[in-house]
């Protein structure tokens, strides 16, 4: 997880026709959504090393006796401590506090701006057991293998990424000895939705081989977890999907004509009934559509509980283009798994108002709070503004101009609409907007 996408392919360059293999406890979101789309192989280690126990997590305040408590209990069974804190400026701070609290530890500090003697002779002293607490910044994450040290604690730990915490965590429990993990964060309440969501996946996936569950955590939180989408995370957004399908794109136009003449015309023929509409082939190459709801669509862990299995299972409702293949979905699910729960059968809306919001000429459609805001194509040379469709829906809008109000946002114009309080009623309102196309 060290390495960004541009030194990955750097590698790669190195040498034609060159194999990767690609070994990480947790994945970037970009490389963990290229594998869940199938165009990399993914394996899971799963079995962890003989003897070795799982790292207790709490997450405490910032309280001297609790951190006092924690630090003596660890010494008296002769083991030694990591108190991260990621900010060199007042570090030194830390230091007093900690000295403060427990005068009986040697204690000494390392970070990334010391002088490379200085800081290896800092962490030799540290293994032979000079010192009790090692107080230093991230640094510490790089490859440090100390047995004796078990206990780590980790200070403004909602400042961190799921990755790094876990790597932090990593430094402990390198032995057969039972290790903890503190997290030390401000009141809960204070904290952003994401930094809680974090602190909640690090505290609950402990176990050993918890890597991937934190990573998919991760790939979620980031804003990347939208399986029934194209959106990334940060500065690689224009990779992943897009890339997918165009190397699938590049595929498809090496086969013979004939072939790919009978695949498109059995598909129009198998979708001419059914819900979800034919979309124009320069929708299909050119909008990709993104639904962000904040309903419940999804696989819940208690209706299907093996990790591996809902991610096939993600992967196969994403490519369903049809409402026959949406039924036989459903009952090859309800045959395994049994009845179908309500978040399934939104999740399955949500295939159905994708397809509908494509045709319709929307790239993007959010639900929120009761509100459902679908955007046209960004793009205003698309020639979706000049063809039939943007004045049909035009049409539908004014004809149920109760419903619905056209707005427009930095340029971009969306239809507004209220009382939507589920997908399905999203459903229903987008095949008025596209109706006739």
């Amino acid at each position: 997880q060290k390495f960004g996408v541009t030194a990955k392919e750097r590698l790669r360059q190195l040498k034609a026709t060159v194999d990767t293999l690609t070994l990480t406890a947790t994945p970037i979101p970009r490389t963990l959504q290229f594998s869940l789309l199938g165009a990399r192989d993914l394996s899971i280690i799963n079995t962890p090393p003989p003897n070795r126990l799982p790292v207790y997590t709490e997450v405490i305040p910032f309280e001297d006796d609790s951190i006092a408590e924690i630090i003596s209990r660890e010494m008296e069974r002769g083991g030694q401590v990591f108190f991260v804190h990621n900010k060199i400026e007042d570090i030194n701070s830390v230091y007093d506090i900690l000295h403060r609290i427990v005068p009986e530890a040697e204690i000494c500090i390392a970070h990334g701006r010391m002088d490379s003697e200085v800081l290896e002779k800092k962490i030799i002293d540290f293994i032979d057991g000079e010192y009790d607490i090692l107080l230093s910044t991230s640094i510490m994450e790089n490859g440090i293998d100390i047995p004796n040290a078990n206990t780590i604690i980790i200070n403004q730990a909602q400042k961190f990424g799921l990755s790094d915490l876990h790597q932090l965590r990593g430094r402990v429990g390198r032995s057969n000895v039972k290790a903890y993990c503190y997290l030390v964060v401000p009141p809960i309440a204070s904290l952003t939705e994401d930094a809680r969501r974090r602190i909640r996946a690090i505290e609950a996936f402990y176990d050993l081989g918890s890597g991937f569950n934190i990573a998919m955590q991760d790939l979620d939180i980031r804003g990347a977890g939208n399986l029934l989408g194209a959106e990334q995370s940060g500065f690689i957004a224009e990779m992943g999907f897009e890339t997918y399908m165009r190397i699938l794109n590049e595929a498809m136009a090496e086969l013979p004509l004939s072939i790919k003449a009978e695949e498109e015309a059995n598909r129009e023929h198998q979708v001419k009934q059914a819900r979800i509409p034919v979309l124009p082939s320069n929708f299909r190459d050119s909008i990709d559509t993104q639904v962000d709801t904040d309903l419940e669509a999804l696989i819940p862990d208690d209706y299907v509980n093996v990790q591996s299995e809902k991610i096939r299972l993600y992967k196969e409702l994403d490519v369903l283009s049809t409402e026959k293949e949406l039924e036989r979905f459903q009952k090859e699910v309800e045959d395994r798994f049994g009845p179908v729960p309500t978040q399934v059968q939104e999740l399955m809306d949500v295939v159905r108002l994708r397809r509908a919001a494509q045709a319709a000429g929307f790239e993007k459609v959010v639900i929120r709070g009761g509100s459902m805001l679908c955007y046209f194509v960004s793009n205003q040379m698309s020639p979706f503004y000049t063809g039939s469709a943007f004045g049909k829906v035009l049409d539908n809008i004014n004809r149920n101009g109760s419903r619905f109000q056209v707005k427009e946002s930095n340029g971009k114009p969306y239809v507004k609409t209220e009382g939507v309080r589920s997908v399905k009623r999203a459903l229903y309102l987008v095949g008025l907007l596209s109706e006739g196309l």
